[in-house]
Formats: structure tokens, sequence, C-alpha cells
């Protein structure tokens, strides 16, 4: 988030999904993720909050097949589960867009017959096609002969498709990275990127036959034997979303205007949202997203989630276990800033206690219960200053370190905790000055946290807030075995 930039208003949006099947933790942190950057940024600016389902992949047919149902309603019923995700996680997304929406398709087919002409050829290709990555790979990617994701051999395809040319952007996409026009997190990734560019960017296919498509997705404007590249047509979600097609409201104010505009990906998708997105939209003449975030991947047990494998883990049972707010908070602190996470039900559970019930629970039933020893003048506490609150956060979230912000919290719980220990405000005499002194910098500090945690841990910020004002308190997490 630029710190420069807090008049604009903020777009942002998460990658969208495929829907061939249901959602599991990796596409939950994602969401948990930009949720809580679109809370923070709502607290001093316009913000709108996107994400959605990539319904016209080829891998969603044919898990379709596979499942013996008809795409269509296939698609929609696994889009329905990944909508669902914003009750199951408290998240405050603004709009889900579906890309078989007939704006989508209209958004699609607009941005593409605005590419300019010399950047669109048409030839026969042969190459090395794999669905799952939905890309074609040349040699030096593959390990022993198969895509190192998905562990299978790519498809051998020959055909006829549209290209890009990418190679004519080139010297644009470098510049505009280095000078920082186009931000990109971590500092890492943005010198992966240049690598890349600097080694050569290679033209790319931008259609599928009509046959191998299956007839499904967005067709080719003035060529009815073509269907868009589902990459092309679902990177154009984060503007037909906002009605690019028709130049809506949405899209002047939060695309064409002047606003900060920022994409949060996995890692994996970095090379298709830094280089492919920003020269399709140089090509149409349309603005450029200002900042992409790559998150790392979270594994389970030190493996990468498969069903084969048997560990996918789904948000749904998290939440069974450990509330919703554990789940964020569990989510969230499992991936590191710079490296992937590893997630397990033990350590899960270990982290929820101590940090959770132990730690964060435990002291507001301290303060709480104790603060019933102050009359009602003594138990008003300073105002606390929210705009102080969220600019101590404020470096945290201008690089997206959000696991960073979190242990700067849980430093202060800790701190506040360690010092009620040394204190020990309930071996004092109940109005003595030392007792009010020790409870209403307790209570002031207590506050501090209700507001930092605002945007993570939303419900349980509003319990503080609320037991503070009244005296009262549930407790906020049980001890879990």
């Amino acid at each position: 988030m630029s710190e420069n930039s807090q008049n604009k208003p903020f777009f942002i949006t998460t990658a969208i999904d495929y829907v061939n099947a249901a959602p599991h933790v990796g596409h939950a942190v994602e969401k948990v993720l930009t949720d809580v950057v679109a809370r923070y940024a709502r607290q001093s600016r316009d913000t709108y909050f996107l994400t959605g389902s990539d319904e016209n992949s080829l891998k969603n047919v044919q898990a379709a097949e596979k499942a013996g149902r008809p795409t269509g309603e296939f698609v929609a019923e696994n889009a329905e589960a990944f909508k669902a995700l914003a009750d199951s996680l408290d998240l405050s997304f603004d709009q889900f867009i579906r890309t078989t929406e007939e704006r989508h398709f209209a958004g699609a087919q607009k941005m593409w017959a605005a590419f300019k002409p010399e950047d669109i050829y048409k030839k026969k290709y042969r190459g090395l096609y794999c669905v799952g990555c939905e890309e074609f790979k040349n040699e030096k990617d593959l390990v022993e002969g198969k895509c190192p994701d998905h562990q299978k051999e790519p498809e051998v395809v020959e055909e006829e498709n549209y290209f890009f040319k990418l190679s004519n952007y080139q010297d644009r996409l470098r510049l505009l990275i280095e000078n920082g026009d186009l931000a990109i997190y971590p500092d890492y990734r943005k010198n992966e990127v240049l690598s890349f560019i600097k080694m050569g960017l290679e033209d790319f296919s931008i259609s599928r036959s009509v046959e191998r498509a299956r007839n499904w997705g967005v067709p080719v404007p003035g060529d009815e034997s073509q269907i868009m590249y589902v990459w092309v047509d679902a990177l154009s979600n984060y503007i037909t979303a906002l009605d690019y097609a028709d130049n809506g409201e949405l899209y002047q104010k939060y695309w064409s205007g002047d606003s900060e505009r920022v994409h949060v990906i996995g890692k994996g998708i970095l090379r298709f949202h830094a280089i492919y997105w920003p020269a399709m939209l140089l090509s149409a003449d349309l603005p450029l997203p200002t900042t992409i975030y790559a998150h790392e991947y979270l594994t389970i047990n030190g493996q990468k989630m498969s069903k084969s494998l048997g560990n996918v883990i789904y948000p749904t049972e998290l939440v069974e276990k450990f509330g919703i707010d554990g789940t964020r908070y569990l989510l969230l602190t499992a991936l590191p800033y710079s490296k992937d996470g590893d997630l397990s039900w033990e350590k899960m559970t270990e982290k929820y206690n101590a940090d959770l019930a132990n730690g964060l629970g435990n002291l507001v039933s301290r303060v709480i219960k104790l603060s019933e020893k102050l009359s009602d003048e003594d138990a008003q506490y300073a105002e606390v200053s929210e705009e102080g609150v969220s600019g101590a956060l404020a470096p945290f979230f201008a690089k997206f370190d959000l696991s960073g912000a979190l242990v700067h919290i849980w430093t202060s719980v800790q701190t506040l905790n360690e010092y009620l220990g040394k204190e020990e405000p309930w071996k004092l005499e109940a109005g003595s000055e030392k007792f009010v002194e020790v409870m209403q910098y307790s209570r002031n500090q207590l506050a501090v946290t209700a507001l930092e945690i605002r945007p993570f841990l939303p419900a349980t910020s509003e319990k503080i807030m609320a037991a503070l004002r009244t005296g009262t308190v549930e407790p906020l997490f049980q001890r879990i075995k």
C-alpha cells in the first residue's frame, strides 16, 4: 500500500480461482490476507474489494466431465462454495465476479478489440501444454519431462492460434517495474520478474480452437473458430467486474481514475500478472495496476496439498474447530512474508492455545475482571487515537507484511501480560492510586490492541471494545485439546 496515495480510492483484488473443486485453505489464506488489507484501508480510504471465480478454464470442463455433470451446472455449484467463504471466514468483499457472466464476456471482448492491430497475429503452432497451469511449457520448464507443479507430462498441441507480441513491450515493462510505477512486493519477486524480462520476452498464444476449448469460454471477436486463452479473459475480470464494457462508474472511479490498484496473488501466477496483464493493458491503452503483492504458499506437514496424498484441509474444518477469528489468525500467522508456511493440526492447536486462549483471551479476562473494582469515574481511560494505531501498523501494511504486523501486535499482548504479572494489581487495594494507575494503563493498552487487531480479527476486536465499555465479557477463546 502506497503511503503517498492516502487520498486516492483504493481498489484491491484477489486472484480468481478455478472452480474445478471446492476451496481449500490455500485459497482461503489469500482471501483472508486480502480482506485484512481491505479492512485496514477502509479505516481511512474509499476502498473496493473484489474477488471471484475463473470459470472458463479447460480444467473446469474436464472436472465436470469426470463428475458426469453439465459444465455450467458444475462450475456454478463450486463458484457458490467460493462465494460462501464470505460467511465462513467473515470476508468483506464488495463484489464476487463470475467469468461466465455476460458483462464479463462483453468486457473481455471489448479489451481484445482494443489491442493494437500490430500486436496480434495468427500462426500455426506446436507446443507442450499443461492443462493444470493452462500454459504452454518449454522443455526447460519441465522436470524429467513433467510439469513441476502438477507432476504430469504436458499434452502435445498443434493448431492455429492468435498470438500476442509480448516482445513489443519488453523495454516498457522493464522500466515501469524498475521505476516503481508498477510496484511488486516482496522486493525479491520484483527482481525475479526483472530477471525474466531481461532474458527476453517471447510472444504467447492468446486463443484456443473452439474444439480444444470444448466450445467453453469467451469467443474471439470476429473469429468463431477461436476461444480466448483463459488467462486473457481471466485477467480482464479486474476491469470487467467494474463495468469496463460500458465504462461504468465503478470503472471510472477505481480503475481509470486516479486510484491505487492492487492485486494480491500467489507467487505461482506472478508472471501472468506482472508481465502478460500489463502488456495487454498497454496494448489496449488502459491504465495498469499500481501494485502486485505475490504471497508464498501453504504446505501441510511439509508437503504440497494434494487430493492424492489425502492432506487437503478445508476452511470449514478449521472454523468448526477454531472459530472464524481463530481460523483467520492461524492462517495468517502460518504464512510468513518471505517463505512458504506450513500447517498441521498439532501446530495449529498449539498456536491457538498459546496466542489466543492463554495470550489474548486470558489478558482480556484479567483486565475486565479486575476493572470491576474500579469506580465508574476511574474506569474511564484516555481516548485511543485510531489514527495513531493505524499509523503504527502502516510500515507493515506498506509492504503487505501481515505476519510481521501480527508479531508486532502479539508482542504488545505479551508485554501487557508481563506488566500485569509484575504489578500484580489483584494484590493492590481497590481504589488506591497505584491500582487505578495500573488498571487505567492496562485498559488503555487493551483498547490499543483491540483497534490494532480490528482488520485481522474483527469480531474479537468488537467484543473487547464492548467489554471495556460494559465491564462484562464472555471467554473469547476456549482452550482446545
